[in-house]
């Protein structure tokens, strides 16, 4: 069969031939070609023929700061998973372009989410003793909790007085965030984590690594391995079509015999006192339905005003995340069911503190679609988990200083600075303007190693004085062409870890401007 003969979309490479269904009935445009959803502009990626131990996040020590060069050293030392890791979210934004240039009015809706988010946060106050009204006549308890121990301590005086022992969750960063199910193990509580990737992670004894995706750091070897230690699976078997479903083949009966159920909180709806949850799996729809006792954890910085406004977030969070048009499931919770209670549990944990930051505020704007962590080379290359914080990558260098300035010091210097993860923000948050200005803020507290300090102190006066500048760079320049490699590569010099410095430029730009554009004095 010729190129010109092949459907178009297989033709220009969208669908993948070993992901496209034999029968494809799915949905057409206009002029009846395929649409691009997220699973059509995929190409698999493949398991390793080979196992490789996967390498494990930042080691915590305390409250001394986190060391995520070493970790992401580690990550990048698995080839077979630093590969995969970058290829599947590499995949996301790409399909997340596609998604984007898809809808004409796009521009128009990121400029649209980021006024609304800003109204709502400059009358923050105002919506949430709106929404506790509407939730309060709509049948529900509200809680107020000031922070993580405090949102902790709610829920479980609220399941010790129903005598609840089982817990069955949805994903949830919030309570990721309160270090939720570490607490109420200790305390008792059977807490079963419903959403897949979370299930693995639990299942492994380890945190989340993407706000979205909280398993894309493993491998499908990896999961295998982890369901057969902890689910009796086949340990040579890695599809995964096999290992979900043994996932819910095992998690239904928690679900089912649960004494109680939780979800967190996509966007809380002022107007209406709803809470709106969005899922690929229906877990939220479960773990809130099927129990007795149904409790919302939700950020505060999660309301906005009107139901008019959230389908402006809705088009913008799953086309920024996976690249496809919405969620399966976009589930609205309003009021408990008969014969059963409903809560909610608003949470500060150092929000309000943050809505004061004059230059960090809008980081509160986040719709945790985990965009800008797809499309930044240092989380991709380096893993979640060597952030050593519930939030990793870019939004992570700037929401995570704010919860605590020491231990999480060095995070927004792992960053390139290319302004990518700003340009994809569905909300127009100036991520990458906001990690400059929290290293600005690190300096002049001194949250930095004393060497660093010197090396910055020094770097800042020779770049104040152009002459001093441009001499040491044509001092660098001729001594990279005799020093022996041994002075050049060595472990001072980070910039020569793991790879080759570049040839030196036989002029450096500004003599070759001054030569080619600036004779006669005239540019």
């Amino acid at each position: 069969m010729s190129a010109d003969n092949l459907d178009p979309n297989i033709r220009d490479g969208v669908i993948h031939p070993e992901v496209r269904p034999p029968d494809d009935e799915s949905e057409r445009d206009q002029d009846g070609r395929r649409l691009r959803h997220a699973e059509g502009a995929s190409k698999p990626v493949r398991a390793p023929a080979v196992r490789e131990p996967q390498p494990r996040g930042a080691k915590i020590r305390g409250n001394r700061p986190v060391d995520q060069a070493e970790a992401a050293e580690r990550f990048l030392a698995a080839p077979l998973h630093q590969a995969a890791h970058d290829e599947r979210l590499w995949d996301l934004r790409k399909k997340r372009d596609v998604a984007a240039h898809g809808i004409p009015e796009w521009e128009e809706l990121r400029d649209l989410a980021s006024e609304i988010k800003t109204h709502t946060l400059s009358h923050l106050d105002r919506y949430l003793e709106q929404f506790e009204a509407a939730a309060k006549a709509n049948g529900v308890h509200v809680h107020w909790a000031a922070d993580g121990a405090e949102h902790n301590r709610i829920v479980l005086d609220i399941l010790r007085r129903h005598e609840a022992k089982t817990l069955v969750k949805s994903k949830s960063m919030l309570t990721e965030e309160c270090g939720f199910r570490h607490f109420m193990g200790a305390e008792g509580i059977e807490i079963i984590e419903t959403d897949l990737g979370e299930r693995i992670q639990q299942l492994d004894n380890e945190e989340p690594s993407h706000v979205v995706a909280p398993a894309v750091h493993k491998t499908r070897l990896d999961v295998a391995a982890v369901f057969a230690k902890t689910l009796g699976t086949d340990p040579d078997n890695d599809d995964a079509h096999y290992l979900a479903e043994r996932q819910r083949e095992t998690t239904r009966p928690y679900i089912l015999n649960a004494d109680a159920g939780m979800t967190g909180c996509n966007f809380a709806i002022a107007e209406t006192g709803s809470v709106v949850t969005c899922t690929n799996e229906g877990n939220a729809d479960l773990s809130g339905n099927v129990p007795p006792l149904q409790i919302h954890s939700i950020g505060i910085e999660k309301i906005i005003p009107k139901v008019e406004h959230l389908g402006v977030f809705i088009r913008l969070l799953s086309r920024s995340a996976l690249g496809s048009p919405i969620t399966q499931y976009t589930s609205h919770f309003r009021g408990p069911r008969k014969g059963t209670e409903m809560h909610y549990v608003l949470v500060d944990n150092g929000r309000s503190a943050r809505l004061g930051m004059e230059e960090f505020w809008t980081s509160l704007k986040c719709i945790r679609c985990g965009a800008c962590m797809n499309t930044c080379p240092v989380y991709r290359r380096s893993g979640g988990l060597s952030y050593g914080a519930t939030y990793a990558g870019p939004i992570g260098l700037i929401i995570d200083p704010t919860f605590n300035k020491r231990k999480y010091s060095t995070l927004p210097f792992s960053s390139t600075m290319n302004g990518s993860c700003t340009n994809v923000c569905p909300v127009k948050i100036n991520i990458h303007e906001q990690i400059f200005a929290w290293r600005k803020v690190l300096v002049e507290e001194h949250q930095i190693p004393v060497l660093k300090q010197g090396m910055m102190k020094a770097a800042g006066a020779m770049l104040s004085r152009p002459a001093a500048y441009r001499a040491a760079i044509g001092a660098a320049d001729s001594a990279l062409k005799v020093l022996p490699r041994f002075a050049v590569y060595n472990s001072l010099n980070t910039w020569g870890r793991k790879r080759e410095m570049p040839d030196a430029p036989r002029q450096s730009f500004h003599a070759w401007y001054k030569e080619n554009r600036m004779k006669g004095g005239k540019a």
